[in-house]
C-alpha cells in the first residue's frame, strides 16, 4: 500500500471545514424566538421555532425576540397647557408581531420605539393641563398608547400598555398647590357652615311659628329655658322676665283663686 504524503493532512482539513460549515449552518431557535433570513441580500423567509439550517454566505439570519419588552421611557421636561414645567418618566411595554417588518422597515426598532415614545410623551403631555396630568392619568396612559400604537404598527409592533410612574413638580408650585387645596378645603367648610345655618334658620322659623300659634306655649318653653339655665351653680346669669310672662301668671293665680 503506497502512502500519498499530505493524503492525511488533507482529510483531517476537508473534515474540520465540514464540521466548521455545520456549526455555521446549524441554528436552535427557542419557542419565543424567530430567525428572519436574507439570501443575497434579499427577504427569503422567517424561521422558527426549533432547529433551522442556513445556507453559508449564501444566506444571513437575523433573529427576533417576540416576547413583551418593557422599556423606560427616560425623564421628560414637559409644559402643560397651562404654562406649568414638569418632569414627567414612564414605562412602556410593547413585543414584536411582525419580524419582517420589525427588521426590515426600521434600522433598530428598539432605539426608534425609544425615541418615539419619548417625543409622544411630551406632545400628548403638553396638550393638558397640569390637574389633568395628576387626576387623569389611566386616560392619559390610554391616549399615548393609542398614539405609540398607531405610529409602529407599520414597523410590526404592538404597544400593549403605558405607565406614566412619576410627574414631579418645582418646590414652588408644590407650595402653591398646598395653598390651593387649603383654600379650597376653607371654601367649603365656610359653604358647609353656611349651609347649617340656613337649614338651622328654616327649623328655628318652624318652631316659631308652632310656639306661635299657641298663648302658652312660649311662655312655657320661656321657663324651661329658665330651669336650664338654674341649673348651672358656677356662675351668675341675670336673665330678664318679660313681662306678658307675668301677666299670664297672674292671670292664672286669679283664675284659680276665684
Amino acid at each position: 500500500m503506497i502512502a500519498i504524503p499530505g493524503f492525511g493532512l488533507g482529510l483531517a482539513a476537508l473534515f474540520f471545514l465540514v464540521l466548521a460549515l455545520l456549526a455555521t449552518a446549524i441554528r436552535i431557535l427557542r419557542e419565543y424566538e424567530r430567525g428572519v433570513v436574507f439570501q443575497l441580500g434579499r427577504f427569503w423567509g422567517v424561521k422558527g421555532p426549533g432547529l433551522i439550517i442556513i445556507i453559508p454566505v449564501l444566506q444571513q439570519m437575523v433573529r427576533v425576540d417576540l416576547r413583551t419588552i418593557v422599556l423606560d421611557v427616560p425623564t421628560q421636561d414637559v409644559i402643560s397647557r397651562d404654562n406649568v414645567s414638569v418632569k414627567v418618566n414612564a414605562v412602556l411595554y410593547f413585543r414584536v408581531v411582525d419580524p419582517e417588518r420589525a427588521i426590515i422597515q426600521v434600522a433598530n426598532y428598539m432605539e426608534a420605539t425609544s425615541q418615539l415614545a419619548q417625543t409622544t410623551l411630551r406632545s400628548v403631555l403638553g396638550k393638558h393641563e397640569l390637574d389633568e396630568m395628576l387626576a387623569e392619568r389611566e386616560r392619559l396612559n390610554v391616549d399615548i398608547q393609542q398614539v405609540l400604537d398607531a405610529q409602529t404598527d407599520a414597523w410590526g409592533i404592538k404597544v400593549a400598555n403605558v405607565e406614566i410612574k412619576h410627574v414631579d413638580l418645582d418646590e414652588s408650585m408644590v407650595r402653591a398647590i398646598a395653598r390651593q387645596a387649603e383654600a379650597e378645603r376653607e371654601r367649603r367648610a365656610k359653604v358647609i357652615h353656611a349651609e347649617g345655618e340656613l337649614q338651622a334658620s328654616e327649623k328655628l322659623q318652624q318652631a316659631a311659628r308652632v310656639l306661635s300659634q299657641e298663648s302658652g306655649a312660649m311662655q312655657l318653653r320661656y321657663l324651661q329655658t329658665l330651669n336650664a339655665i338654674a341649673g348651672d351653680k358656677s356662675s351668675t346669669i341675670v336673665f330678664p322676665l318679660p313681662i306678658d310672662v307675668l301677666a299670664g301668671l297672674g292671670a292664672r293665680t286669679r283664675k284659680e283663686a276665684g
